[in-house]
């Protein structure tokens, strides 16, 4: 065995891994997992899906099961959004907050029945956040806590034409499923859990199973989508269709050093609601006023900005101003485009600033989140 085969026998695999190998797809190593980063190519992907539809597999991400009488008593003091709001079928984005306010991932929460919640997080966290999760539960009493990740599967269907595509293989009706709400019903003869949340700036779905179904759900999509000008698509096109659209990832613009409120995520901070992990030092921080904030970011020189790249104020050069988290070229755009985050007193759109490439100075500029919004 060589070096390199010890480096990824722990890495773990999706159902579909067979799936991918057989359809051409460049597996790259993704938290822990190998992924597919691309098929037919990311701007065939990226496009595909801003115009017809992407199907992708997101079976890595993890899933909990929250039950009992106190559900949503310990989800309302585990994260800062408000979970007593969600009406059954309804979900909702929030975080996983430490004591001093810092992240400890991202996820949604689901409302499954009356005392029933699931929750959704990143892939690369699972261990560590049902951890976390567990630990709080210890002080709730009529609770009951479950890891469902290995045996539950994850496709989104993404697009304009997911509605359609989804509809032919249902007898779900998919239009009276509002924006983070969802249903559950038979997908091609497997049940389903189907909610419309979505990670690319376009309508579509999100398809939950048990793993054991989701080779035939997933050769029933492509089958059905095939007319539509529906392609695989992998972790490239997931992530420049998420940056156009302005979306965090953890380990990026959301990680152990950031809270919600720098992330422009003061929306799901509920400082209102009762006590939760965090709120003292997230309500602290708001009355002091933020030291830093998210801004997007946009080329003005020729260049590709990237995440770790270093910000540097246009009036004084040796002046570090922050440090971008996302960057690539915009398919739908055509502009290359980062977020990042800069000095409040900054943060001001339209201001210039210089992007340290490769030893580089370059001009840009902080422009509005999100870079694109889709045509309703």
């Amino acid at each position: 065995m060589t070096a390199h085969d010890k480096a990824v026998v722990h890495l773990k695999r999706t159902p579909l891994y067979e799936q991918h190998l057989a359809l051409g797809a460049r597996i790259v190593e993704f938290s822990g997992w190998e992924m597919p980063v691309q098929y037919s190519g990311i701007l065939a992907e990226h496009e595909a899906v801003r115009t017809q539809a992407g199907l992708f597999d997101v079976s890595h991400m993890g899933e909990f099961k929250v039950e009992g009488a106190d559900a949503q008593a310990f989800l309302n003091y585990l994260v800062p959004n408000d979970v007593a709001r969600l009406a059954v079928h309804q979900a909702l984005y929030t975080q996983l907050c430490r004591p001093d306010g810092t992240t400890i991932d991202d996820l949604l929460i689901y409302r499954l029945a009356e005392q029933h919640y699931m929750l959704v997080v990143n892939a690369g966290n699972i261990d560590k956040d049902y951890a976390w999760v567990d630990e709080q539960a210890q002080r709730f009493s009529h609770l009951a806590l479950s890891n469902q990740s290995d045996t539950t599967a994850l496709l989104a269907v993404q697009g304009p034409a997911a509605q359609t595509i989804l509809q032919t293989l249902t007898a779900l009706d998919l239009a009276p499923i509002r924006y983070y709400r969802f249903a559950a019903g038979e997908v091609s003869g497997i049940h389903c859990l189907v909610s419309r949340t979505g990670y690319t700036g376009e309508d579509g779905f999100e398809l939950y199973c048990v793993s054991a179904d989701v080779v035939a759900l997933w050769k029933a999509l492509l089958e059905a989508g095939k007319s539509y000008g529906l392609l695989p698509a992998g972790l490239g096109a997931r992530d420049t269709l998420r940056l156009e659209a302005g979306y965090c990832l953890y380990g990026h613009e959301l990680d152990d050093q950031t809270n919600p409120l720098e992330a422009g995520l003061s929306w799901t901070v509920k400082l209102d609601k009762g006590d939760f992990i965090g709120r003292a030092a997230l309500q602290e921080q708001k009355a002091r006023g933020l030291q830093r904030q998210l801004v997007g970011i946009e080329m003005v020189e020729r260049g590709i900005a990237r995440g770790g790249y270093v910000l540097y104020a246009e009036d004084d050069a040796a002046h570090q101003i922050g440090v971008l988290t996302s960057g690539a070229p915009s398919p739908t755009l055509h502009k290359n485009i980062a977020m990042g985050y800069v000095e409040t007193a900054g943060a001001t759109i339209g201001k210039s600033l210089f992007v340290d490439i490769r030893g580089k100075r370059t001009q840009a500029q902080i422009v509005a989140l999100p870079f694109y919004k889709r045509k309703r």
